[in-house]
Formats: structure tokens, C-alpha cells, sequence
């Protein structure tokens, strides 16, 4: 496994995203082209038309013996300790985080490689976690989807994979801490390992296993017909309202800030 300070040194991230403004950043636009590619890929796929070109160099990463299989802090990517401080003792189950009969829902459509879904995940949400996800008012359910380009489906398929084993967030999370340039080639295989074996007691060849499965695949299919549905145009976007009822966007074409997103929580609640 590479060290953070390589990782880092390899991709070339760039700085840090400016602070998200007072009213909102601009979300990163969707290309048009992209969702309907993938579209179109994820439908080859499951007829079995381009399977083998997608696995881990066509055979099992973890045959050379080198790679831990169950995750740690060990050695682990930057900011992965901060990740699993965030969520711990937070129920997760598949793609959802929080008690499941919170009586707020919040959906948010991502890409793992979007820098404006980064400034979110980093910058906002460690805010609404403690005071609306670990007590139990709110339910988020993520729908990470193919948004921008190629690396996106693999970001998609690592983050499903985690949550096979109820992992979803501490993985996005860590890609996000060691996100580098839109479509920049950083979004690897290697870099999905790497974030497999940062968190703690996942079990790493199973990941590796399901992230190319039919059930990683029909999911991600599911997604990305759901934003189509939704009329998703970029990430992140956001959804907040009662468990079970209408669900309506928040800050439309915007990140919200923390102030906008506490609020539109708040008052999905009356």
C-alpha cells in the first residue's frame, strides 16, 4: 500500500477547495453525455459485454500476498482516523447512515470525484452528523452515481462494495480527504484498495470481490436511473424531507451551506 505522503505526491491534488460561500457554492455540473454513457455501459455490462475489461488487471488482486486482509489505521491514507471518528457507533446499513426510523430523510446524489461534492463532505457535513445523523432525527441515504467521467463509475462501485459491509461513508469519506483533480487518473483501482484498507476491520478481498459483482453493478444501474428520474444535473444534490413523504431539493444548482441545510432539516421536522 502506497504511504498518504505518496499517494498524496502521486495524484497531485490540488489545494484545498475555497471556503463554500454564505450563499452557496455553485454545484459541479453534470455532463449530460456522461450520465447517458454510463447509461448505456451499465446495460453492456449486465448483458456481459464488458465485464472482463473492468476487474483488477483480470485477476485477483490480492494473489501477491501484499495486501492486508482486514483494514486498519495502520499505515492508513490520511484522514482515515478522522473518517472513522465521524461515524462511529452511527448505524449504517448499505447505503444509508442513521437511525432508520429518523423521522427526516436526507438523499444526496455524489460523485467520489466531484471537487464541489468534497467541500460538502469535508466542510458541511461534519457539522450536520452530530447534531442531526448520531441523535437520531436524520437518515441519509447516499446514491453516489456517474456524473463527470470514466473514474466516476469506478468511485461509485468502491464506495457500493463498502457498503456491502456497511462501510459507504467511512470510504467515500477517505477518497474525498485524498480526492485529486477531476479526471485526472488519481481515482484508480490502486486508490480503491488504499481506501478499502484504511478502514478498520473492514474485510478487504471481499471488498475487492464485490466491487465488480452483478449486485455492486444492479445498484449502480439503480442510481443512476434514480437521478435521471430526478432530474439530477450535477453533485451533489440534495434531498430533505419526512421519512416516507415528499422529499424536495435543496438550494437547487447550489452547495448549501450549513446554515441553508440545518435549516431545510429543521423544517422538514414540523
Amino acid at each position: 500500500m502506497t504511504s498518504g505522503k505518496q499517494a498524496r505526491l502521486k495524484r497531485k491534488a490540488p489545494a484545498a477547495p475555497p471556503p463554500v460561500r454564505s450563499k452557496g457554492a455553485p454545484r459541479r455540473k453534470a455532463s449530460p453525455k456522461v450520465l447517458a454513457g454510463a447509461a448505456v455501459v451499465l446495460a453492456l455490462v449486465a448483458t456481459g459485454v464488458a465485464v472482463a475489461a473492468l476487474a483488477f488487471g483480470g485477476s485477483s488482486s490480492s494473489s501477491s500476498g501484499t495486501i492486508p486482509t482486514r483494514g486498519s489505521l495502520e499505515n492508513a491514507l490520511p484522514d482515515a482516523a478522522v473518517a472513522e471518528g465521524l461515524f462511529k457507533r452511527i448505524p449504517q446499513n448499505g447505503n444509508v447512515l442513521g437511525k432508520p426510523t429518523a423521522p427526516v430523510t436526507m438523499i444526496e446524489y455524489i460523485d467520489l470525484q466531484c471537487s464541489a461534492c468534497r467541500a460538502f463532505e469535508t466542510e458541511i457535513m461534519p457539522s450536520i452528523f452530530p447534531k442531526y445523523v448520531r441523535t437520531g432525527k436524520v437518515r441519509v441515504e447516499a446514491r453516489p452515481i456517474v456524473a463527470i467521467g470514466p473514474d466516476s463509475e469506478r468511485g461509485v462501485r468502491g464506495a457500493l462494495a463498502a457498503g456491502e459491509q456497511d462501510r459507504l461513508f467511512n470510504f467515500a469519506q477517505i477518497v474525498y480527504s485524498n480526492q485529486g483533480p477531476e479526471n485526472g487518473g488519481w481515482l484508480t483501482d490502486r486508490m480503491l484498495q488504499d481506501a478499502a484498507v484504511s478502514i478498520p476491520g473492514l474485510d478487504v478481498p471481499a471488498f475487492l470481490r464485490a466491487v465488480h459483482s452483478s449486485a455492486v453493478r444492479a445498484q449502480e444501474k439503480r442510481f443512476n436511473e434514480q437521478a435521471n428520474a430526478d432530474a439530477v444535473s450535477g453533485t451533489p444534490t440534495l434531498f430533505v424531507g419526512k421519512t416516507g413523504g415528499k422529499l424536495h431539493e435543496v438550494t437547487p444548482g447550489l452547495v448549501p451551506t450549513v446554515a441553508q441545510l440545518s435549516a431545510a432539516l429543521d423544517g422538514a421536522r414540523r
